[in-house]
């Protein structure tokens, strides 16, 4: 081969190697968050197996999102040490636990304290991840593999859904939490023999700072903050739309059956083709506009869903993730960047501002749900939306 071939080569193989890693990342991503949204999908039959009321259940299977907060908090605080490939198989396999207990309770009280434990072992592995990917790839690569992980994200949301109405449709509740406990399992055996252990670089990145310092630098720049916002918007609004809606689904007039309402998370496909563009999206629009588009695209999808008819619900339902997902990816991209130092502390505060906003908006919009109705919901959930592009407003573009 000559010289000039090798060349040409050259930039072909290094696109290969990048999609292979992406690839590993996104599988990565969706073994450690499966759980987290697949119970949203058997919400109606929990509410009649517990006996409670529907902003009860909600509240009680989102709850998982308190224990993905705090230990976002944790991991800022204590992660700097963790060796990361470690610290992400152990917390997956730790996972297993709660996820098989789950199939054995019929207590709710339980069954939501077994969810923080879920999240807390979720968040931990989502936040070391995190950083690995900002330690182990160019500043080039960075969004483009943290857009690989929301894919993983995408497609855990996507698959996991589907999945747990089949498996629990068909072989019951107790047969599919176990389903899930083997994929935690699958997941830390993926880490285990694939990714590099990082204490190298780790005792770098630590020389000279303290645990205090590491979070309070994060907190101190204004673009960061502005990202933690954002993703505690984000998520309020994606909680809050597919906790509440699959109850306007199975009620008159759509009616749908829990197979069916399984089938109906198809509206995520077409997220997993577009969030892989968020490093395209904020390379041409800049984080700013990137945003406040993929979030007005967001409310222009909730809109629609406030029709009764079928085909527009499911258009407005993709439109919402679709928009909320880019702009999660384009918010982490921006995090990573904008955090020159403590990755690790500027990724678990973004990751507990994340999910705190998700777990007031399973709150919050089951409260409105109950007692006021849907559309009151989707004209706050809106007005959340319209806050976030607001805050995005002081996002610079990344230095070249």
């Amino acid at each position: 081969m000559t010289t000039s071939e090798q060349t040409e080569m050259t930039p072909l193989h290094n696109v290969a190697a990048d999609s292979r890693r992406f690839g590993l990342v996104a599988l990565i991503a969706f073994l450690t968050l499966v759980d987290l949204f697949a119970t949203q999908a058997i919400l109606p039959s929990l509410v009649i197996k517990f006996g409670v009321s529907r902003a009860t259940m909600g509240f009680a299977v989102n709850a998982s999102t308190f224990g993905m907060a705090v230990a976002g908090i944790a991991v800022a605080l204590f992660g700097r040490g963790i060796d990361r490939r470690n610290g992400i198989w152990i917390s997956l396999a730790i996972l297993a636990i709660p996820t098989t207990l789950l199939s054995q309770t019929d207590s709710i009280v339980v069954f939501a304290l077994l969810r923080v434990a879920q999240g807390l072992c979720m968040s931990t592995a989502f936040t070391l991840t995190m950083a690995y990917l900002a330690e182990h790839f160019s500043a080039r690569q960075t969004t483009s593999a943290l857009a690989a992980y929301v894919t993983g994200n995408v497609a855990s949301n996507f698959f996991g859904r589907l999945m747990s109405a089949a498996v629990a449709d068909t072989f019951g509740i107790s047969t599919n939490f176990l389903t899930f406990a083997a994929l935690n399992l699958s997941g830390a055996a993926l880490v285990w023999f694939t990714l590099q252990k990082t204490s190298a670089a780790m005792r770098v990145d630590t020389v000279g700072h303290s645990a205090r310092a590491s979070w309070k630098g994060p907190l101190e720049n204004a673009e960061l903050r502005a990202c933690f916002a954002i993703g505690f918007l984000i998520l309020f609004v994606f909680i809050g739309t597919f906790t509440y809606v699959n109850f306007q689904l199975v009620a008159p007039p759509l009616s749908l059956s829990p197979m069916a309402l399984g089938l109906i998370y198809f509206v995520f496909l077409p997220s997993m083709l577009t969030t892989p563009l968020a490093g395209r999206v904020t390379a041409g629009l800049g984080p700013r506009i990137g945003i406040g588009a993929t979030l007005a695209m967001a409310i222009v999808g909730l809109l629609l869903l406030l029709t009764t008819s079928l085909p527009i619900v499911l258009a407005g339902m993709a439109l919402v993730a679709m928009g909320t997902f880019l702009a999660q990816a384009i918010a982490t991209g921006h995090v990573s960047r904008a955090a020159s130092r403590d990755r690790t502390a500027a990724s678990g505060i973004y990751l507990a501002s994340y999910y705190g906003g998700g777990l007031a908006g399973s709150f919050v919009i089951g409260q409105i749900y109950d007692r006021i109705g849907w559309t009151a919901c989707v004209a706050v959930l809106a007005a959340f939306l319209a806050g976030a592009i607001a805050v995005a407003r002081v996002l610079q573009p990344p230095k070249t």
